[in-house]
């Protein structure tokens, strides 16, 4: 049975609390100094980073290494070209109060920042693209005796990176710093600091500065993505969102598998909804070197909103989240449309991919064998070298590796024809999987032999 609870799960995984009421601040300007910061707790996050000072709100810079220096570009690749702060002003709406860098373009970020519906929620946190850059925001919402603000203070603070595999790193930081804001309006000396100590100097040939910087998406599909995925998730994300969404996880394996639109709506709060989008494009990890460089990429937009049509409508592939239902109408924009469990598409040849079928069930069945075996492992034996994480992650690679593997093999066959039992042994169905096939091997550029009065198609 599928779970129906979706969102707390997902928000458990940080190190420590959330955002709560901060213990009394001093008044703005006390305490506070240009040269002076409070040193968060020590630690280390996965990859190696300082871990971020849960407790308070401030930043320290990095010893020995300046920003610009060319060793600790190499050695983070996670350098942030810009950190703002958007608030809800109740007469302009969304505006961008403060940034860093100051002639950064952020126009569009106030929306994404802050999403459509936000205000329903105490706080929630954002994925999101902007141009060639990825950003994650911490939204809070704070009521206050203003009628000015009509009782309810709303910001967000976030940042901006050439890469979203790290920027999760930053959650706490972020989460603590919108609290400080909401507190403390209008102080952002934390924040500055922040900014001097992770900026990115990104440079061409000539050594100009330039915010042109290369788009980091997931990794084409023929990179062993695995050492990297086991530090860029939360953990819980990926069997959360199995267990969500029950056996239509291998629908979703399809639709991922040939590339195709994916828009997931959600009402907020939206933050476990961009980790759905991340999971969607995990489903189609392959290490299978040979597949070829013309495949369209699995590209994680995360949070969209109707400012982003003019660039959805030039995407061939995506995969992306939104709280705004007019998306739903607007069906040239999307291939798949996902609300809540429901999975959907208006494409009359995916229609038949929408259906759950016996191999389905039974890849379902051994993935949960598979989880069952682990648990038992680790309660019996107290073996905790695997987690569930590990074991789903590598699943779908596997399944991913026969597939493609098989079909392979067939083209470089001399009659490159595909038999039923080619197909049993990829794990799919012979007659109600025919369809995803053929869209599969032309997608992929994959020369098999796929007719009507094919064996695989009885």
């Amino acid at each position: 049975m599928v779970e129906q609870n979706d969102r707390a799960p997902l928000l458990d995984w940080a190190e420590g609390p959330g955002i709560s009421v901060s213990e009394p601040v001093p008044a703005a300007g006390e305490g506070e100094s240009s040269g002076a910061v409070a040193t968060p707790d020590p630690g280390v996050t996965p990859g190696g980073s300082r871990a971020l000072g849960i407790a308070g709100c401030s930043w320290t810079s990095s010893p020995g290494l300046s920003a610009g220096d060319p060793r600790r570009l190499q050695v983070e690749g996670d350098d942030i070209v810009a950190v703002f702060v958007v608030t809800f002003d109740t007469r302009s709406g969304n505006i961008v109060e403060w940034c860093l860098p100051q002639d950064m373009d952020l126009e569009g970020v106030e929306f994404k920042a802050m999403a459509s519906g936000s205000h329903k929620v105490p706080s929630d946190f954002i994925y999101f693209r902007k141009g060639n850059f990825f950003g994650l925001a911490c939204f809070a919402n704070m009521p206050v005796a203003s009628e000015l603000e009509r009782g309810a203070r709303m910001k967000s603070v976030g940042i901006l990176s050439p890469s979203y595999t790290l920027l999760y790193r930053y959650m706490h930081f972020l989460e603590n710093q919108v609290r400080h804001q909401l507190e403390k309006p209008g102080v952002y000396t934390q924040l500055e600091a922040f900014y001097e100590d992770k900026k990115g100097v990104l440079h061409t040939g000539n050594g100009v500065s330039t915010c042109n910087a290369p788009v980091h998406w997931l990794p084409a599909i023929n990179r062993y993505m695995y050492p990297e995925m086991k530090i860029t998730h939360p953990a819980g994300c990926m069997s959360q969102f199995i267990k969500f969404f029950g056996e239509q996880i291998f629908i979703l394996w399809k639709f991922a598998l040939l590339r195709k639109r994916i828009l997931i709506f959600s009402p907020p709060p939206v933050g476990v909804v961009c980790y759905r989008v991340y999971c969607c494009c995990c489903l189609a990890n392959v290490s299978l070197l040979g597949l070829g460089g013309a495949i369209p990429e699995s590209k994680p937009f995360f949070y969209i909103n109707v400012a982003d049509i003019e660039v959805l409508e030039t995407e061939i592939s995506y995969v992306a989240c939104t709280t705004e239902k007019i998306f739903e109408e607007k069906k040239d924009l999307y291939d798949v449309y996902v609300d809540n469990q429901n999975v959907k598409t208006n494409r009359e040849h995916l229609q038949q991919l929408l259906k759950v079928n016996s191999a389905d069930k039974d890849k379902y069945r051994k993935l949960n064998e598979q989880r069952q075996m682990l648990l038992y492992s680790q309660e019996v034996d107290g073996d905790c070298s695997g987690t569930e994480e590990d074991l789903f992650i590598l699943f779908f690679m596997e399944l991913n590796n026969r597939l493609f593997q098989t079909l392979l093999e067939v083209s470089a066959s001399q009659d490159k024809t595909l038999t039923a039992d080619h197909v049993r042994s990829m794990g799919l169905d012979p007659q109600w999987d025919r369809n995803f096939l053929m869209d599969l091997v032309e997608v992929y550029g994959i020369d098999v032999m796929l007719v009507i009065d094919n064996p695989c198609c009885s």
